[in-house]
């Protein structure tokens, strides 16, 4: 070989190294600090009556409240697509309020899931809230439930905040209030169904190996908004965002107005109140509401 091709592939060579070996060492760090954060949970003491802020907050948590992500994308240890979808979702998808009112002031909520039901072994188990699953979609796992608890300790987003969902006739937080029957039909209606979805949507992402396309249906969505192409596109804007819409209309809580209605939601269009929006919110049916925003998780914005 000539000492010229030589030079070119050596040039080559190095173009392909040069950028990939700070990226690895990247990798390997946020893997690494997942797998801490992961050995501090799971090992984590729990005393007897004893709780944390976060057993208390969950306490909070019903089927179909919404909480959203304002997630450090340098920590997204399912790998570089992931971390790039994470910073084109921010940049594109996230600050798009136009003078829009939103729940809470500040932040890049760019990740959603909406909480569920776990398994029902008796009658106690429907109600407790430790029982309760996180449904989200993500780059690691495909569309998974996990327990709420979990979940929520394991985070290391900036911020993490709960959108409660009050349904007809509903007082959430008022003790001495005791519920019609008609609203607490509603609500077992709505557990059953977030039940039922969960278990189809999570059966479905591992049979389609769903995990695999989740960073490229991210990327592919905000590039998409950004280059003002959606409306051609049958992908969502933002997966996350479309899981917790379909979930919501299959349990008769969100309007179906159209068939593109999920795919083009995004993650902030939660915080905009449908009452008083047009576009870019999530519109539920009559009677149903998301009630102001609760701080589940709040860091520094650095």
């Amino acid at each position: 070989m000539s000492t010229s091709r030589l030079r070119v592939l050596g040039r080559m060579t190095a173009m392909v190294v040069v950028p990939t070996v700070p990226v690895l060492v990247w990798w390997k760090y946020a893997r690494d600090d997942r797998q801490r954060q992961f050995q501090q949970v799971s090992t984590k003491v729990r005393v007897p009556n004893v709780q944390t802020i976060d057993d208390l907050m969950v306490e909070k948590c019903q089927p179909g409240d919404v909480i959203l992500f304002d997630r450090r994308c340098e920590k997204c240890a399912a790998g570089p697509g992931a971390a790039l979808a994470c910073v084109l979702k921010k940049t594109l998808l996230c600050g798009r309020d136009d003078g829009r009112m939103r729940a809470v002031d500040g932040g890049a909520y760019d990740h959603c899931g909406i909480v569920v039901p776990g398994p029902v072994e008796n009658g106690k188990d429907k109600y407790d809230p430790s029982n309760l699953l996180f449904l989200e979609a993500t780059a690691g796992n495909g569309i998974i439930a996990r327990p709420l608890l979990t979940r929520l300790e394991m985070s290391q987003s900036r911020s993490v905040i709960l959108l409660p969902l009050m349904t007809p006739g509903e007082r959430r937080y008022d003790d001495d209030y005791e519920n019609p029957p008609r609203t607490q039909r509603m609500r077992d209606y709505i557990t059953t169904q977030l039940s039922q979805f969960t278990q189809q949507m999570t059966e479905e992402s591992a049979k389609q190996h769903y995990a695999r396309a989740h960073s490229t249906l991210s990327v592919g969505g905000a590039l998409g908004y950004g280059l003002n192409l959606y409306p051609y596109s049958s992908a969502p804007l933002s997966p996350s965002a479309w899981l917790v819409v379909e979930a919501l209309q299959n349990a008769g809580v969100a309007e179906h107005i159209s068939e593109r209605t999920a795919l083009e939601t995004k993650d902030e269009d939660f915080l905009h109140d449908f009452r008083f929006c047009e576009t870019d919110t999530v519109r539920l049916r009559p009677g149903f509401k998301f009630l102001p925003a609760v701080m589940l998780r709040e860091t520094s914005r650095s």
